[in-house]
């Protein structure tokens, strides 16, 4: 072979390699740029896949009634979930605010009462003889009392602003969430084409079985997760509100953070119904520490019946989940956290268990077939 053909295949080579370099390129642009136009969407879509899967069964029931119309169902579907999620929190904020402008007028007025504290308090290890004083102070002088406290209470209140602003943002990125579930709900059959065919496109033959163990796991999580702390958040929700509590619709959405969690939602109602027995008269607060530890331990009754009707998974993962949800995402990320990080683990022990096996069968192909000694 001659220098002349040697330089010419070396120069088509180059300009083959220099193509597709450009092409590669070209290609990872598109795909960064449509990320970044696509990212302030990623939490909202997830949800709404989250939620889509989560009441499909449900929705094949209102199908069935609506005679198979897809449109009206979807529809259906959407309106609902708006209202499920508009009017508990316009109550709650109703509740709020109007606790918010009592405490404000009797601070104005100095009608302001602030019973003393139960004499178990002090007792409390910790911070029980600092928050005895605190309170005796503020049922003697609450000028005085605030005046101590009042770092912490602009730092609160700082706090619970940006908070709030963040909340109204996560509000509408679930709303959101809700319109693009029940879009993927009237296109139910052929998404879920989609996706196996994706599954089996990037897993191989068992991308089908993964797909199946997918869905299982949303619908397990948000039976036996979300669906629990919800309903303890609106039990809990309702005997603040029967009681008077203030900001009842905090202390709820704290209950239900503590659900999601897997902590225990009597370490916000507890402190609750002190201070119910030192407001109301004792028939009412035992009533209430009665629904308290009730909404508390009633995941302990729920769980067998919705968390069993899936797939289980260990509840330091749903922990870790949530929590590293909502540092990344905020109040939404408590839920898709959970989700994302469960469906994750699943997906994992399939892996995991899919290569055992492989290696069992290896092992057992390799041994020495006895011979027939008849």
């Amino acid at each position: 072979m001659t220098n002349s053909s040697l330089d010419s295949d070396e120069k088509v080579f180059q300009g083959r390699v220099l193509a597709a370099a450009i092409r590669i390129g070209l290609v990872v642009l598109f795909a960064f740029w449509s990320f970044k136009i696509f990212q302030p969407f990623i939490i909202p879509v997830v949800w709404g896949i989250v939620i889509a899967v989560a009441i499909h069964p449900l929705y094949e029931k209102l199908l069935a009634v609506l005679n198979d119309r897809h449109g009206i169902a979807g529809t259906l579907v959407v309106l609902l979930g708006l209202i499920l999620l508009i009017v508990p929190i316009v109550l709650l904020s109703d509740t709020l605010v109007d606790g918010t402008k009592l405490l404000a007028d009797g601070l104005k007025k100095g009608t302001l009462y602030v019973p003393p504290p139960p004499e178990s308090i002090e007792s409390w290890p910790v911070v029980g003889p600092h928050l005895n004083t605190i309170w005796s102070l503020a049922s003697h002088n609450l000028e005085e009392a605030l005046s101590q406290i009042e770092p912490l209470l602009i730092d609160l209140g700082s706090w619970l602003l940006s908070a709030g602003a963040g909340a109204g943002l996560e509000i509408l990125q679930l709303m959101i969430a809700i319109i693009i579930a029940g879009v993927l709900l009237a296109h139910a059959s052929r998404g879920h084409n989609t996706v196996r065919k994706i599954a089996v496109r990037v897993t191989g033959p068992r991308g089908g079985e993964l797909a199946n163990l997918a869905t299982a796991t949303i619908r397990s999580v948000a039976q036996g997760v979300l669906g629990i702390a919800l309903i303890q958040s609106i039990l809990a929700g309702i005997g603040f509100l029967l009681v008077g509590v203030p900001g009842a619709g905090i202390w709820a959405v704290l209950v239900l953070f503590l659900a999601v969690i897997q902590l225990p939602p009597l370490l916000i109602i507890g402190p609750i119904i002190v201070y119910v027995f030192a407001t109301s008269d004792t028939l009412t607060a035992v009533v209430f520490m009665i629904w308290g530890i009730f909404v508390s331990v009633g995941d302990a009754f729920l769980k067998p019946l919705l968390l069993g009707r899936g797939v289980e998974i260990p509840m330091p993962v749903i922990l870790i989940g949530a929590i590293g949800g909502v540092i990344s995402s905020g109040i939404i990320g408590l839920f898709v956290g959970a989700v994302v990080l469960a469906l994750s683990y699943k997906l994992f022990l399939a892996w995991l268990n899919e290569e055992t096996e492989l290696n069992q069968v290896d092992s057992e192909s390799e041994k020495p077939v006895a011979k027939d000694t008849t």
